[in-house]
């Protein structure tokens, strides 16, 4: 069987797939993926092939907090090999990242700079809390 990358016709197919099943499994309401993200997916390299999409696709649906798979909820390896090509959010996705980003710096704010506290406040993992800061720019801001 070919490799992931060469079966590119697959990875919306398998994406929807098991975006579907995990939300149904853990269930959350995740309904899509965000125009955004599904060009991310596509453009990846997948080296861990289907098993690589499988885990990605479940750690986006538990980790996302929107109805929508969005491009911060992807793991920093498909962020990061598609760095250059990703275009920024526009519309809906962009009002969601800005309302993102305020909140965690009230978060912020609120909590000292502490990250536990701020993630506490927010209902998330610490983990989760750094990744996203990260994933929205907002490392250096906060510091």
């Amino acid at each position: 069987m070919p490799a992931l990358r060469e079966r590119a016709e697959d990875i919306s197919m398998l994406a929807n797939f098991f975006t579907a099943k995990y939300a149904d499994k853990c269930n959350r309401r995740v309904v899509g993926i965000s125009p955004e993200a599904q060009k991310l997916l596509l453009s990846y390299e997948w080296p861990g092939n289907v098993r690589e999409l499988q885990n990605a696709i479940e750690r986006a649906v538990v980790m996302g907090t929107t109805g929508d798979i969005l491009r911060e909820d992807l793991p920093e390896a498909v962020l990061e090999a598609n760095a250059p090509a990703a275009s920024p959010p526009s519309g809906y996705h962009d009002n969601v990242t800005s309302t993102k980003k305020q909140i965690i710096i009230d978060a912020m704010k609120k909590s000292g700079g502490s990250y536990t506290e701020a993630a506490k406040l927010l209902g998330l993992h610490p983990n989760y809390l750094h990744r996203l800061a990260r994933n929205l720019n907002l490392k250096e801001h906060l510091k």
